[in-house]
C-alpha cells in the first residue's frame, strides 16, 4: 500500500539542484531558503485543519520549531511513523524553513529520487529510522503544494492509513537525539 501511495502522489521533479544541508545537530537546510516563512506556514496551517492534528512546540527540534502531533487515540501508526512521542512532522525555525517528517519507506525513496527530500543524516548512523526525512523548504506555491502532499502522507502514516500498521501493540523507541 505504501508503494501505491508513492505512485499515487506522482511527485514531479523538484526544480534545481539539491540544497546543502548540515551533517550535525541540528540537521538544517543551509541554502535555497525562501524569503520568508509563508509557504511553510501555509503547510502547517492546512495540516492543523485535519482531524486529530494539533500544533505544539517540537519536543525534538530546535527552539521555535513547530510540531504536528496526533491525539493519543489517533496515533495508531508504527513507532517509525513518529519523530518523538506523537510528533510526525515539524517545521524548523531560526531562518530554516525546511521540515522533518516521517514517510513510509517507498515514499521516502520516491521523494528523495524526485529531489524533494533526503534521509535525516542520523539515518546513516542508525540513530533514526529510515522513515525520517528532511523535506526541503518550499520556495513557491508549487513546491508548497508538493510538500503539503508529503506532509499529508506523513499524517496518514502516523494514523496507520498507509498499509504500514503493525499487528499488536508496540513500544515507542527511547528518546533520540534532537533532529
Amino acid at each position: 500500500m505504501a508503494a501505491e501511495m508513492a505512485g499515487q502522489l506522482q511527485l514531479p521533479p523538484r526544480a534545481g539542484s539539491r540544497p546543502r544541508t548540515s551533517t550535525e545537530i541540528p540537521h538544517c537546510q543551509l541554502d535555497q531558503q525562501p524569503g520568508d516563512s509563508r509557504h511553510a506556514d501555509a503547510v502547517l496551517a492546512q495540516a492543523l485543519t485535519w482531524p486529530s492534528v494539533h500544533g505544539q512546540p517540537s519536543v525534538i527540534s530546535v527552539e521555535g520549531a513547530r510540531a504536528l502531533t496526533l491525539d493519543p487515540g489517533a496515533a495508531a501508526g508504527p513507532a517509525e511513523a513518529f519523530l518523538a512521542g506523537r510528533e510526525f512532522c515539524h517545521a524548523h525555525a531560526q531562518g530554516d524553513f525546511s521540515l522533518h517528517a516521517t514517510l513510509p519507506l517507498p515514499l521516502a525513496a520516491a521523494a528523495e529520487q524526485a529531489g524533494w527530500a533526503e534521509p535525516h543524516f542520523l539515518v546513516h548512523t542508525g540513530e533514526a529510522p529510515a522513515t525520517v526525512v528532511m523535506l526541503y523548504a518550499p520556495r513557491d506555491d508549487l513546491e508548497r503544494d508538493v510538500v503539503l502532499r508529503l506532509v499529508r502522507a506523513s499524517y496518514q502514516f502516523a494514523l496507520a492509513r498507509s498499509g504500514q500498521r503493525m499487528a499488536g501493540t508496540y513500544e515507542r523507541p527511547p528518546a533520540r537525539k534532537p533532529i
